[in-house]
């Protein structure tokens, strides 16, 4: 009897112990990281110096390009931002997809508005039609909330002027 009291106890404590691990989110720096979709995307932001800025309290949206995003930009673009020589310009490029604040796909559905990125220029952010462009963009996958904000997945780079 006192067997199964201990096992019928485990079994309760168990989930409720896995259930406060799992509560806490993971931060933007950290989902990414852990996506084989976003290898250039963290190789970039890791090159900017960007790293402990995105995993910084926030909160961040983040419009997040794939790996096959970033394979559309001409040859040689990507290892040519990767070059300490331009980090400048990599920055740019990644803080033009951030925007402050925590902005859910139902904040913007069903509008066409502007939002001003980190970088400093606006993104055209239109959500018409149950689809969201982001500039040339389309959002893929919306709504990845992390500790200190979103992301939404991009299949396009966009670019700053």
């Amino acid at each position: 009897m006192t067997i199964i009291r201990s096992l019928t106890a485990a079994a309760v404590a168990l989930p409720i112990a896995f259930g406060a691990l799992a509560a806490k989110a993971d931060d933007i720096v950290e989902i990414a990281a852990g996506n084989e979709d976003f290898e250039t995307l963290v190789a970039a932001v890791e090159a900017a110096g960007l790293i402990d800025t995105l995993k910084g309290d926030g909160p961040f949206t983040v419009f997040a390009p794939t790996d096959e995003a970033f394979a559309k930009l001409p040859e040689g673009t990507v290892e040519s931002l990767l070059e300490p020589e331009n980090r400048e310009q990599l920055v740019e490029i990644l803080t033009y997809h951030v925007i402050p604040g925590k902005v859910m796909a139902s904040d913007v559905m069903g509008q066409e508005t502007m939002a001003e990125t980190v970088q400093g220029q606006s993104l055209d952010i239109k959500a018409m039609g149950g689809a969201v462009m982001v500039n040339q963009a389309q959002v893929i996958q919306a709504d990845i909330e992390a500790s200190n904000g979103v992301i939404h997945v991009i299949d396009t780079v966009v670019l700053p002027e």
